[in-house]
């Protein structure tokens, strides 16, 4: 058994998706409100686009630079190694003892490539084979232990150019062993030979002989002891 069913025909009406467009003259005489809110919806989306990039252009200015990780601040003031009881010891070319330098402790800061030692040994030894002694309670080197800053009953010896015994004591001493140069900014002690010095400052240079001496001087020259005469 079947059913047939007749609906009434329904007249034909045009599929429409949204309001219809409105021409020209129409928009024009819309009121002014309207027209606003037509022309937003119309730039809107360029609008959206516009503070999407400006965001994302501010994020990447702001955003935090690749590299290190953020305690590497706190870890360039500590150092990388410490050891106690040491001794250190540098060869030239040739396999000659150059330098050696011993103390109770030594620490490395890596960040400025420094170190520091507490009672500090040192023997630097010159291509002529002079040998320079120095030692102190503290000192700060740099890396090849070719500047050294002593600190502390700070005390360098060696021999002047002619040969005789010299010693330059202080409160700090600025020693260069590359270029054999010894100066202080404080009062010093000079014992060259038999005469004792003292002076504010000073700045000696082996190689171009001289002794600057700085600030108020004393000088007590000693003659040499006269040699006993041979029967």
């Amino acid at each position: 058994m079947s059913v047939e069913l007749h609906l009434p025909d329904l007249p034909d009406v045009p599929l429409s998706l949204g309001p219809p467009m409105r021409s020209a003259q129409e928009r024009r005489r819309a009121p002014w409100h309207y027209r606003l809110r037509e022309s937003l919806s119309s730039y809107l989306p360029i609008l959206l686009m516009f503070l999407l990039a400006l965001a994302t252009w501010w994020l990447a200015k702001n955003s935090p630079k690749a590299g290190a990780p953020a305690s590497a601040a706190l870890e360039r003031t500590e150092p990388d190694y410490t050891m106690t009881g040491f001794a250190l010891e540098r060869f030239d070319a040739a396999g000659r003892l150059k330098l050696r330098v011993e103390g109770a402790e030594i620490r490395h800061f890596p960040a400025t490539d420094r170190i520091e030692i507490q009672d500090v040994q040192i023997r630097a030894i010159a291509a002529d084979g002079r040998v320079t002694l120095a030692h102190a309670r503290k000192a700060l080197s740099n890396g090849d232990g070719s500047e050294v800053q002593l600190t502390g009953g700070a005390e360098v010896s060696s021999e002047d150019a002619q040969g005789a015994p010299l010693v330059m004591r202080s409160e700090f001493l600025h020693a260069f062993f590359t270029t054999e140069r010894v100066r202080s900014h404080l009062p010093v002690q000079v014992l060259q030979g038999r005469n004792d010095i003292r002076a504010a400052g000073m700045d000696y240079q082996h190689a171009a002989q001289k002794l600057e001496l700085t600030g108020p001087t004393r000088v007590a020259l000693r003659p040499r002891m006269a040699k006993a005469a041979v029967r």
